[in-house]
């Protein structure tokens, strides 16, 4: 889904990173009052699918009259996490079991309704989050289906004896994260030969695992590109990849009943198969506005 749009989105992100007022303390325990005046701001992770759902989220609250400001493509969680917290933004959309990964890498939660409920007690005061939709899109690893026949892989754990000869790619914060390099090797023994810090899950990740580059990838398992470029997702049977259903996060402070009847409505309607036939389409370089504004359309939604 994302192979040929991530171009800017470095610079992107830095000009985000300028307006977003992250120079305030990011470390504080305690959400800010939200940003001033009546506009919700809206922002979105460094990939293409957080742009395309927050999309989604600005077109359903203006088609109701809501004020919306968009800053699109702020980077990592590590970023907008502290973001919304200082009140420079509002609302993103987020993936419930990374996001708790995020806030409490010990937790114990796997399913749909324990993650969320972990969720709620992690998040910091001030925070929210609304209704959870059915659509989930997952980490997974993903081979060639060359190297799938070559070592035999269908799980995970059938990584083991040939990791070593392997080098996995994904986003730079990977290296660091327990749902990554550190957990697959603590949950699965994995050490790979090289891990290769590229994008999340975008084209430069695609590119260097459809190339050799890379043997092994973190990719999101509502890629049309697993379909397309004939990648096996190998089977996650420890659960380090926890349930990961798409969870809009919002400052109470900007929270009004209509803004959480409009989004809650939204999550009521989004699934996995919308966001993989939406997916396509932006990776057919269609404006994000109009997918949005299409879908909202075929769920008679706002």
């Amino acid at each position: 889904m994302k192979k040929t749009l991530i171009a800017g989105i470095t610079a992107c992100a830095l000009v985000a990173l300028t307006a977003c007022g992250i120079g305030k303390d990011p470390f504080s325990t305690e959400a800010g009052s939200g940003s001033s005046g009546n506009a919700i701001v809206v922002g979105s992770a460094d990939f293409l699918e957080s742009q395309l759902i927050a999309t989604i989220y600005v077109e359903a609250l203006r088609a109701k009259g809501v004020e919306v400001k968009e800053k699109p493509n702020i980077g990592s969680r590590e970023l907008y996490i502290p973001a919304i917290k200082d009140g420079s933004i509002d609302l993103i959309p987020e993936y419930s079991g990374a996001l708790l990964q995020y806030l409490n890498p010990d937790t114990t939660a796997t399913t749909p309704d324990e993650v969320i409920a972990a969720l709620q007690t992690e998040l910091p005061k001030g925070l929210i989050n609304l209704d959870p939709a059915p659509a989930e899109d997952k980490d997974v690893l993903a081979v060639r289906e060359g190297t799938a026949k070559t070592y035999s892989l269908k799980r995970i754990e059938d990584l083991v004896p040939h990791a070593g000869e392997l080098i996995l790619g994904g986003p730079p914060e990977w290296k660091t994260r327990k749902n990554g390099v550190a957990g697959l090797k603590a949950v699965y023994g994995l050490t790979f030969k090289d891990f290769l810090a590229l994008d999340a899950g975008g084209p430069l990740t695609l590119n260097a695992l459809t190339s050799g580059q890379i043997q092994v990838a973190d990719v999101f398992s509502t890629d049309p590109a697993l379909k397309n470029e004939k990648l096996v997702a190998l089977t996650d049977t420890k659960q380090l990849f926890l349930a990961e259903n798409i969870t809009p996060i919002a400052n109470h402070a900007k929270v009004t009943d209509e803004v959480r009847s409009i989004l809650n409505e939204v999550s009521g309607e989004l699934t996995t198969e919308d966001l993989i036939a939406m997916n396509a389409r932006v990776a057919n370089l269609d404006d994000m506005h109009d997918i949005a504004k299409d879908w909202l359309a075929s769920r008679n939604l706002p």
